[in-house]
């Protein structure tokens, strides 16, 4: 019976030490990029190309940018020469009536955002591609646009950031 009890204890020594060493790692960021090959990206800043303008979504959008490969990849950003490289312009901002209320009026407003982008993968061009990506948000009119439009301007920039990242580097 002493004998048996040993043996009992050395299996769960050397099974919690066999499951304690082992682990696994999985990331869900979704870029399947082979770092063996492709090492940097290029990002230039996007210029605002649209007639209509808030000045602080230029600025937003080019940080969100580069910092969602930041966070997302291990690619060094570089000036000129990428082995990535990711250029366009926002070229549309606009305002238009979504809904009317019954007397007639506008009950809510869709705020949009484009950006026209160029990926050129210098590592296979053949997925190089120019492409637009468009976010939208809705505010109800009794709200001031001045008083939504820092918050529905962010989460265009991250949803279009977000496509954009797909779209260049998740390969869903």
């Amino acid at each position: 019976m002493d004998w048996t009890n040993k043996i009992g204890t050395v299996v769960c020594i050397v099974l919690v030490m066999m499951l304690s060493s082992c682990s696994v790692s999985y990331k869900f960021n979704g870029a399947s990029i082979d770092y063996t090959k492709t090492k940097t990206i290029q990002i230039n800043d996007f210029p605002i190309r649209s007639s209509y303008v808030w000045s602080p979504m230029g600025p937003m959008f080019n940080n969100e940018l580069k910092d969602i490969y930041s966070r997302s990849t291990r690619l060094s950003q570089v000036k000129r020469n990428g082995d990535l490289k990711i250029e366009g312009e926002i070229t549309q901002y606009q305002q238009r009536n979504k809904s009317v209320s019954s007397e007639g009026y506008s009950a809510q407003t869709e705020l949009s955002m484009t950006v026209n982008v160029r990926f050129t993968n210098n590592v296979n061009h053949a997925e190089d591609f120019e492409k637009s990506f468009t976010a939208s948000q809705s505010y109800e009119t009794t709200q001031s646009l001045q008083s939504v439009q820092e918050e529905l301007v962010t989460l265009m920039v991250k949803d279009i950031c977000d496509q954009i990242f797909n779209a260049t580097v998740a390969n869903w």
